[in-house]
């Protein structure tokens, strides 16, 4: 499956001296972002002695003992004065890395591709080595759109939207769609290899077993606001003690992942950011639904799970509202300018819709304000609040 954004994002800054970073969850479908865009290179008429690509995941990819040894692989198309194209995915995993990425940086005959599977490329010395000098893409699992487009099987749209809220959109996965329990086996095993090799093994964490239950909290407690106090409260009402450090560091980890993504709160009246209290939303509606089962009663909170995802890709900044009498489901800004959104199921039962419209109607200001409902029914304007579909917007690519 191709992945059209990303590859157009690839395009807009090719040529470009700057580092161009994809970062993004386990199996997402990194590496094969970079093969495809290796291959558009190779199909442009690019030849191969000009570019390098190393997957440092791959067993057949030499074991480099030290970040030298690896830039002497790399030297025949980065160091001439031809441009070279270096593509170097889970860079991560070679020593002292950063010296690697930051070296390659100075020379402008190479045109550098990395990926990374956590936060903590960027976040740690990576980023201070390379400030100013990289643009990152976060790469999710697939779009609801990506998702359609690739299905092998015709069916209908609420029928391909049930099997995405079901199964997610990791790549491999997409395929067994046939087979419920392989899937489930699969995300499952994604998760774990999260847990224990991302986020046990590089963090030191000894209590994995209160890790594993505050993955359950979270995956259980989806579109609801989360302070540290009131998880640290509520497991030891369960008979576990921990303390608010030991939770914040363990949410800071999970996010550091991608496994989940915090929304933080933004007051709209203030214009400001709220520190305290925050959502947390899961890379991929599919490993909750793995790890919990499928519930009728969670339908909403899927909805808005797959909601902030697709508006996270299309948005510089996404934030859960906050009002005095009450909240908005999220906030985007694109290019600085607001939009409001809502959430909905359906919106047909007169009271229901207008419990969605209050909120937006409060805002006074006279930008986009939107509610996304699984009705499939024609686009309604009251009084400059639009309720549109859900199924044809997740199609639609644009904003």
């Amino acid at each position: 499956m191709e992945r059209p954004e990303a590859m157009a994002w690839l395009d807009a800054w090719r040529d470009k001296h700057i580092i161009k970073v994809i970062t993004g969850i386990r199996r997402c479908g990194k590496s094969t972002v970079l093969a495809q865009y290796r291959d558009r290179l190779l199909a442009q008429g690019i030849p191969p002695g000009r570019i390098a690509f190393f997957d440092f995941e791959d067993p057949d990819t030499p074991e480099f003992a030290s970040w030298k040894e690896a830039w002497e692989a790399i030297r025949p198309v980065a160091g001439g004065p031809e441009k070279g194209y270096v593509f170097l995915d889970e860079v991560q995993r070679v020593p002292d890395y950063e010296k690697l990425v930051d070296g390659l940086s100075a020379r402008k005959n190479a045109d550098i591709y990395i990926t990374g599977s956590n936060a903590y490329v960027l976040s740690g010395d990576l980023g201070t080595f390379l400030t100013g000098r990289y643009v990152e893409y976060q790469l999710h699992p697939l779009s609801f759109a990506e998702f359609h487009d690739g299905a092998a099987a015709p069916a209908g749209l609420a029928e391909r939207f049930h099997d995405y809220l079901r199964f997610g959109g990791f790549p491999f996965a997409a395929g067994l769609h046939g087979a419920p329990r392989q899937v489930r086996d699969y995300l499952l095993g994604v998760l774990n290899t999260i847990l224990f090799k991302d986020v046990v093994t590089r963090h030191r964490i000894k209590e994995t077993a209160l890790l594993q239950r505050l993955v359950r909290f979270l995956f259980s407690n989806i579109g609801s606001l989360v302070s540290v106090n009131h998880v640290v409260g509520a497991f030891k009402s369960d008979g576990l003690s921990t303390s608010a450090a030991t939770i914040d560091s363990f949410l800071s980890a999970l996010c550091e992942t991608y496994l989940f993504h915090r929304a933080d709160r933004y007051d709209i009246r203030g214009k400001g950011y709220l520190k305290t209290n925050a959502k947390y939303y899961a890379a991929d509606t599919g490993l909750r639904q793995a790890l919990l089962g499928a519930k009728d009663a969670d339908a909403g909170h899927l909805l808005e799970n797959i909601v902030y995802l697709e508006l996270k890709r299309r948005f510089d900044e996404v934030y859960v509202g906050q009002l005095a009498a009450g909240e908005v489901d999220f906030v985007t800004f694109g290019g600085g300018i607001p939009s409001y959104w809502q959430v909905a199921l359906t919106v047909r039962d007169p009271a229901v819709l207008a419990r969605e419209l209050a909120p937006l109607r409060a805002i006074r200001d006279h930008h986009r304000k939107t509610v996304l409902t699984l009705d499939l029914d024609p686009v309604s304007d009251h009084d400059g609040i639009l309720v549109r579909p859900l199924l044809p917007f997740l199609l639609s690519r644009g904003d």
